[in-house]
């Protein structure tokens, strides 16, 4: 059983400075890193926290923001601040004269910032200049816009360390200076200096030139893959690991990891993503096959078989993108494992072969009022695992194990589709879990020793929902039904309830809000759930609507958005963090629906799905030995629904092509 502790935390964002909120007014976070340093640069435009502050990370030990190297006790990231002391005083930027953005031409990810001053004009760049180093580049240019001389002494630093610089320019003279920082071995402060050169090393650039790039030449989605592009592999350590929510968990997940390096390899990011998926097969499986989830080994009631099968999806999907059957093979034991242990009796429901348990997609568990029975997810997910596991046996020759795989896949899916008890739908369209008795569980009940602080709505009087929920979107957006099936419109007209809830301002719930044992609001990555199934089931509208909604909330102008939007009762929960699964699931949004690109055993297929309005895609992607290059056009003329089919080659794989919008 799940202690309830464990959903307890002590981090009180009211102590302290504002800076250790990770909620201040408008604010947003643009991520750079390498693996080796983490940063974050802050913009809060709304006066609670400091308007341009520094926050630099280790990037393998999770912790909160607080505890951030560059965060001082007494004022925040107030020492991070760029400062220049003239003859008027010191000065420091505003949130009047503030820009921050993302430098979109620059050939490493960089943040821009533009201040004005008096006199004089102010710009600072962040980067990360080395592939490998834990090293920072902070580049400012300082232009004296006057008619005077200007006199000046560059300031800033943190904690443990304060650095300046005098100089002199004259009226329209500039000055470009780099500020470094650069993370010891050890948990001590970071190190800051100046440099007169460009720190910028050949290996970086090179890096990330060799990822995907997409030109939808629209803005939205120009926006949310490149931030999604920027960000993601940022965020992640060089050994594979990340925080499931950046300051908010401090702990892992596979499932999350498994979609993020699903996403890597989408942008080809193979050795990370190959590093991520290797630690999750040997550190976050045990011997017998189950997985961790928040860092922990569960009891058999409480164990997300889901994660079983996402994991085994996703390397199965590394493998087509890269044909590197070598990582599987060196994992096979754990491989076979993983797929094993679903299988075992103790899931078995025997009326229906159906998978059962006491824990649901979104965690909620007993005492939240989870019944026992079959959840649609875990059905859903491990019949994906088991198919992609076969696939892989078979082209590793093992043939027996493909059979029973495949076969226990496939008897699970016609179960969850099909059973006339237990089929985990009706005429709602997918239903979210059924009692072991066979009907759905419509409600729960929180147990009285459930630890819900009051003013969350599963302790509030009234029926508490569990349908509709996100997740019901997923077997569209798996291919695992037709999107014009009739469960599958169903399910997406039903889900429609989970929008603008106990909220304004649109995203959906992750599920039906009186049932939420946290904070109403809404989840950004579940809200991308549905744009994707909307893309697969051909409704623009529907995608649109939740593109442009991405483009508008919170976090939004760094492309960095929170769990989900709404107040937090913290503590006993924590503050809300930055969750990088959002990020995974644009990049999969751009590259699997938009474009369509499905790498398989016998080549890449390309099935477009662009949206309405979209005029010209142009694309360039790594898959095998070569690049795929997509110049695809709008034309009314073209068939509806195309498939294209390349042979992998190393060099160039070029598909020019006219195809239809989706309506």
């Amino acid at each position: 059983m799940v202690d309830v502790a464990e959903h307890v935390y002590h981090d009180d964002p009211a102590q302290g400075h504002p800076d250790v909120r990770t909620r201040l007014a408008g604010a947003s976070y643009f991520f750079v890193g390498n693996g080796a340093i983490q940063a974050a640069v802050q913009h809060a435009p709304g006066g609670d926290g400091t308007p341009l502050g520094l926050l630099i990370m280790n990037p393998e030990r999770l912790g909160k923001k607080r505890e951030c190297t560059t965060m001082h006790a007494a004022i925040g990231l107030g020492l991070t601040v760029l400062r220049l002391a003239t003859d008027s005083g010191e000065q420091a930027p505003r949130a009047d004269t503030l820009a921050v953005s993302w430098d979109i031409n620059a050939p490493v990810p960089t943040v821009l910032a533009a201040w004005d001053g008096d006199g004089f004009k102010v710009q600072e760049r962040f980067s990360c200049p080395s592939l490998a180093l834990p090293l920072l580049s902070r580049e400012v240019t300082v232009l004296n816009d006057g008619d005077r001389p200007l006199h000046t002494t560059i300031r800033t630093g943190s904690p443990g360390a304060v650095v300046e610089r005098p100089c002199s320019l004259a009226p329209r003279e500039s000055l470009r200076v780099w500020l470094l920082y650069e993370l010891g071995p050890s948990a001590g402060p970071v190190l800051v200096r100046f440099a007169d050169r460009d720190p910028l090393e050949a290996d970086a650039p090179a890096s990330w030139s060799g990822l995907s790039t997409i030109a939808f030449n629209e803005p939205v989605l120009d926006h949310l893959f490149s931030a999604s592009r920027t960000q993601l592999p940022a965020v992640i350590s060089a050994r594979g690991r990340v925080d499931g929510s950046i300051w908010q968990y401090n702990r892992e997940w596979v499932r999350d990891q498994a979609f993020m390096a699903q996403a890597l390899t989408a942008l080809g990011r193979w050795p990370l993503a190959a590093t991520m998926l290797r630690r999750l097969v040997t550190e976050f499986v045990t011997p017998e096959g189950a997985t961790l989830d928040s860092s922990e080994v569960r009891a058999r009631d409480d164990v997300e078989l889901d994660q079983n099968g996402v994991l085994l999806y996703v390397l199965g999907e590394y493998v087509n993108w890269t044909g590197d059957l070598g990582l599987v093979a060196g994992l096979w034991d754990r491989i076979s494992a993983i797929a094993e242990y679903p299988l075992r009796p103790e899931f078995r429901h025997a009326p229906s072969g159906l998978l059962s348990g006491s824990r649901e997609f979104w965690e909620r568990h007993a005492a939240h009022g989870i019944e026992p029975g079959m959840e649609m997810v875990y059905q859903l997910f491990v019949s994906i695992g088991l198919s992609s596991a076969a696939g892989l046996a078979r082209q590793l020759g093992k043939s027996s194990e493909a059979r029973r795989w495949q076969a226990a896949a496939e008897a699970l899916r016609v179960a969850m589709l099909s059973h006339p008890v237990y089929a985990l739908q009706d005429a709602r369209g997918f239903v979210k879990r059924r009692t072991l008795a066979g009907p759905a569980q419509e409600t729960i009940l929180a147990r009285p020793d459930s630890g819900l602080p009051a003013g969350v709505p599963l302790a509030a009087s009234g029926a508490h929902l569990l349908n509709p929920d996100t997740c019901c979107v997923l077997p569209i957006v798996f291919g695992f039904v037709s999107p014009d099936s009739a469960v599958a419109l169903a399910t997406l007209e039903h889900v429609e309830q989970l929008w603008n809830q106990d909220w304004t301002g649109g995203g959906y719930g992750r599920y039906h809000v009186s049932s939420e044992p946290d904070s109403p609001g809404a989840w950004p990555f579940a809200s991308v759930f549905v744009a994707r199934a909307a893309v697969e089931a051909g409704d623009s509208d529907r995608a649109w609507r939740i593109l442009r909604w991405m483009m508008t909330t919170a976090g939004s102008s760094a492309g960095s958005w929170f769990e989900f939007n709404g107040p937090r009762i913290a503590p006993p929960f924590p503050q809300v963090g930055v969750i990088p699964w959002a990020w995974a699931e644009l990049v999969l949004l751009c590259v699997h629906h938009v474009l369509g690109v499905r790498p398989g055993v016998d080549g890449v297929h390309i099935r477009p799905r662009l949206l309405a309005g979209l005029q010209r895609v142009e694309a360039r992607v790594p898959v095998r030995g070569g690049w795929l290059r997509l110049d695809l056009r709008a034309d009314a003329s073209a068939a509806a629904a195309t498939e294209f089919i390349l042979p992998y080659r190393h060099g160039e794989m070029a598909l020019v092509a006219p195809v239809r919008t989706l309506p």
